[in-house]
């Protein structure tokens, strides 16, 4: 078997079961979050811990992850950018560009499927695995590395300390069992899911009682996306803003894979060979051009858009995208067939092109962006 494959079945079946969990009597996590907000579901076999969030907080912005000491998770996720990092696709340490976009980290603790195309990958501790071990495309390039990897975190003072306070069980069966896959995913992970973002104007102005929040422009925006003409509701419409969801009072994961006609290669609408969606999985040719519906909330700072980063500006996505029943239509093609029947096109003025955009810059959340709870925490003592 290959090996990373072996690690996800063993890291699939260590993390089985998924509850409402917040860490041990001893180091009890506190979810941010505000009374209207749901709590995430959290597998069973990695509780949050404030231990392990600031651990995984350390590992995620330590270039010491990476083949050659040069990238960090937050390469391709920049708080700043709301965990992305405005490229149209990443690149890895060889220089090889990926796929797909890097998608932003915002609220992915309520996000049944982790990635554009991929439905198998459920959980965080999984996910994590592929960035620093995988090979297609290589992105930190770790693989075959591992002991090279454990070597270079415990000649660190700080990271004995850090691992021994995130995993006291693990601490007494002795070096091995601390320094592991398994406690580098979960700490990653628990890091993950302390990335909450609720704090934007929409927030303050649709439960927070602030009507003046938002402008006039943004709330004739808000009636439009939440109206039939755009529909863009029926994929955005959830408290996340995407139909990927579950969490404590909805455990039953929602999914959403959708075609949004960005494609129509040769008229029966063929997407690019080395990018076509979930097919590349499910095998069913249905499933052409299907990706997971990303969040909306900051999505004024996660340009470019579409899971290739193909389409510039939300101005862009609106006008030559959604409002020509997808992208293709202004194509020779025309229209993708296999495309979702909410992306019929609709006629759209000047003013409502502006007002949209003026709504989706509501869920802009500063606070968020600039929490130094989620910051660099190497920047001052390395």
């Amino acid at each position: 078997m290959n090996p990373l494959r072996k690690t996800l079945s063993t890291c699939l079946l260590a993390l089985a079961g998924w509850a409402v969990l917040t860490g041990s009597s001893t180091d009890v996590f506190h979810w941010d979050l505000p009374a209207w907000v749901p709590r995430p579901m959290v597998p069973a076999g990695n509780p949050m811990s404030s231990a392990k969030v600031e651990l995984g907080r350390h590992l995620f912005y330590d270039q010491r992850l990476s083949a050659d000491s040069s990238m960090s998770c937050a390469t391709c996720h920049h708080q700043d950018k709301a965990f992305t990092d405005g490229l149209a696709v990443a690149k890895g340490v060889t220089g090889q560009a990926g796929q797909r976009s890097a998608m932003a980290l915002a609220n992915v603790a309520y996000l049944p499927v982790l990635t554009w195309a991929n439905p198998n990958l459920t959980a965080l501790e999984v996910q994590a695995l592929i960035p620093l071990f995988g090979e297609h495309p290589v992105e930190m390039g770790m693989a075959g590395r591992e002991k090279e990897l454990f070597a270079r975190l415990q000649a660190d003072a700080r990271y004995r300390d850090l691992f021994a306070k995130a995993f006291p069980v693990e601490a007494a069966k002795g070096r091995e069992a601390l320094y592991s896959l398994g406690t580098l995913t979960k700490a990653l992970a628990s890091f993950q899911r302390s990335l909450l973002s609720f704090d934007s104007p929409y927030d303050r102005y649709k439960y927070g009682g602030q009507p003046t929040a938002i402008s006039p422009a943004a709330k004739r925006g808000e009636s439009l996306f939440f109206g039939e003409k755009m529909e863009c509701y029926h994929c955005h419409g959830s408290f996340t803003f995407t139909d990927n969801i579950r969490h404590s009072k909805l455990p039953l994961a929602e999914r959403g894979f959708h075609n949004t006609g960005l494609h129509n290669l040769d008229g029966r609408g063929a997407y690019p060979a080395d990018n076509p969606g979930i097919s590349e999985f499910t095998g069913d040719p249905d499933d052409m051009g299907k990706f997971r519906t990303p969040s909306l909330r900051n999505i004024a700072l996660t340009a470019p858009y579409m899971h290739d980063g193909s389409i510039a500006t939300l101005d862009q996505v609106i006008r030559a995208h959604y409002a020509q029943a997808g992208r293709a239509g202004g194509t020779a093609n025309g229209s993708s067939p296999l495309r979702s029947s909410l992306i019929a096109g609709f006629e759209v003025s000047e003013q409502e092109v502006s007002d949209l955009v003026a709504f989706l810059n509501t869920l802009t959340d500063h606070t968020f962006v600039h929490n130094p709870r989620h910051a660099n925490p190497w920047t001052v003592s390395r």
